[in-house]
């Protein structure tokens, strides 16, 4: 792709065995062999600091700003923090044929330009009175989870097909994607307290309408900063080879052969999403419970604490998954989280009120195993193991809208799920969502055993190949697959007309 005023230079870096890099920050960070996959992935970075930093700048919203606003009965609180879940669904399951139909490409970079403009916004919040001005940053996160949303079947999709593109080792591709998708929505996590700590520091207790306006508003940097690299990248390898773009995709022999996989992914990215997300954008008011008179301070810094603990999970499964595979990861990583929730259930009086690094402790390796396990491998799993490349961006939409449902569902009803335990400050109301959360770790790993199959290296090249011979042993026509080169038919066109035919009697004579 060139633009009128790059002159000769090739924006598009080539791709494959000879892949070239056109200036010394593309070859420093490999864009056009390792740095694809992240420029393809990274953006998932605002997936999460989009997600959590509703979390902090929601607590001062609620508790500071607005509070009449909040008050119990209120369906602001619950809308304020789910709504966004709500236009990731949307653009997961519409991205996701884009993602298929269109172009991984095109996807990534129309995603990134509703990121970039509507996390702005959300800093811009303003409506007649102060109901008016909750409800446009309502609005402005369900139009930004929109963007994030397609992230995933266009983004996350092209990170997975570009591991397995020529020159990529066979011992990392499972690795790489993890470090490109997941590893970077838990740093932002961690990034979206912190960035809201530093705001606090900066502003003070007497200007927190820049506190929280600024948090939000940040979001907006990191697609900024990708746009460059997305710009230069080129469709991967997996979809030009594979591709239904100009071919009817037979949705009646992919759902026969594919929807166990499917519907056992969706299920247990339903599971995890609906203890994550909770979890992670209540930290403030979990920690309330254990620093009842904590500052702000205090509160958002626990927070960032709590969320580092994903940090360590995702980087050590990192390097877990290429050894034993998604499947045995992701079981691992979910038995370990259910002993630590009974764990830290059964100790929670010895923990709470005297040993509040304890508990902290403990939380946080809750949540770092389900990092390790679930975190990590159900990108991996529903990018390598439910589907073909010609429609890897539906079905991966498919799983992870299902996913981000159990995420609305759990922020919705925490509160309720919360109180059904007993009245606050008690021990089922603090204890209860933990004995759950690790009842539904246990199911999600059993679901994982039985239905989910083991993925290994090159995994998608050979679900591919497998894919066109049953279709072709069920009368499709294989020969409409993958995107034609121009230039090729042409020149094949030419060699009939005879126009190579001096160049087949050299051959020849040779």
């Amino acid at each position: 792709m060139k633009f009128p005023w790059s002159g000769k230079v090739q924006l598009e870096p080539t791709t494959g065995e000879n892949a070239k890099d056109s200036n010394v920050i593309e070859r420093k960070i490999g864009l056009s062999k390792v740095g694809t996959i992240f420029a393809s992935g990274a953006s998932l970075f605002s997936d999460g600091y989009a997600n959590a930093a509703i979390g902090p700048a929601g607590s001062i919203i609620k508790t500071y700003i607005y509070p009449d606003k909040f008050l119990k009965g209120s369906q602001n609180g619950s809308l304020l923090s789910s709504m966004a879940f709500a236009g990731i669904i949307v653009g997961q399951l519409s991205f996701g044929y884009i993602s298929d139909k269109i172009g991984r490409k095109f996807g990534m970079l129309l995603c990134t330009g509703i990121v970039f403009v509507f996390s702005a916004l959300q800093a811009a919040s303003k409506g007649p009175g102060e109901q008016g001005t909750i409800n446009a940053l309502i609005a402005y996160r369900f139009f930004c989870g929109i963007g994030i949303g397609g992230e995933y079947p266009t983004g996350s999709v092209a990170a997975a097909e570009s591991t397995e593109n020529p020159g990529i080792k066979k011992n990392s591709q499972q690795r790489l994607f993890v470090l490109a998708t997941n590893t970077m929505i838990d740093f932002a996590f961690v990034i979206s307290y912190f960035v809201c700590l530093v705001c606090l520091w900066i502003f003070g207790l007497h200007h927190l309408n820049a506190v929280w306006r600024i948090t939000l508003g940040l979001g907006c940097v990191p697609p900024l900063f990708l746009l460059y690299f997305r710009l230069k990248m080129v469709e991967p390898d997996a979809y030009k080879h594979n591709s239904m773009k100009n071919a009817p995709i037979p949705y009646l022999l992919l759902i026969k052969r594919y929807w166990l996989r499917l519907a056992a992914v969706s299920i247990t990215w339903f599971l995890y999403d609906w203890i994550t997300y909770p979890f992670g954008i209540y930290a403030t008011s979990i920690t309330d419970v254990v620093i009842p008179n904590g500052t702000l301070y205090e509160t958002i810094g626990w927070g960032c604490l709590i969320n580092f603990f994903y940090v360590p999970g995702t980087v050590v499964g990192a390097f877990v998954v290429d050894f034993i595979g998604p499947k045995y990861c992701m079981i691992t990583g979910l038995c370990l989280q259910a002993i630590f929730g009974f764990a830290l259930s059964g100790a929670y009086d010895k923990l709470v009120p005297n040993h509040i690094a304890g508990f902290a402790i403990m939380y946080g390796l809750f949540l770092s195993f389900g990092e390790l396990g679930p975190g990590n491998c159900l990108g991996l799993l529903a990018s390598k193991a439910i589907g073909p490349t010609a429609a890897r961006g539906q079905l991966y939409g498919i799983a992870a809208a299902v996913g981000k449902v159990g995420a609305f569902i759990g922020t919705y009803t925490f509160p309720q799920i919360q109180a059904s335990f007993g009245d606050v400050g008690t021990y089922g109301y603090n204890t209860g969502p933990f004995w759950l959360g690790s009842g539904l770790a246990i199911a999600s790993a059993v679901i994982t055993l039985i239905f989910i199959p083991n993925i290994k290296p090159d995994e998608m090249i050979r679900e591919d190949a497998a894919f066109r011979e049953y279709l072709a042993a069920n009368g499709y026509d294989v020969s409409q697959i993958g995107i034609k080169d121009e230039l090729f038919q042409v020149s094949v066109q030419d060699v009939s007309e005879g126009v190579g035919a001096d160049a087949d009697d050299k051959a020849i004579k040779a």
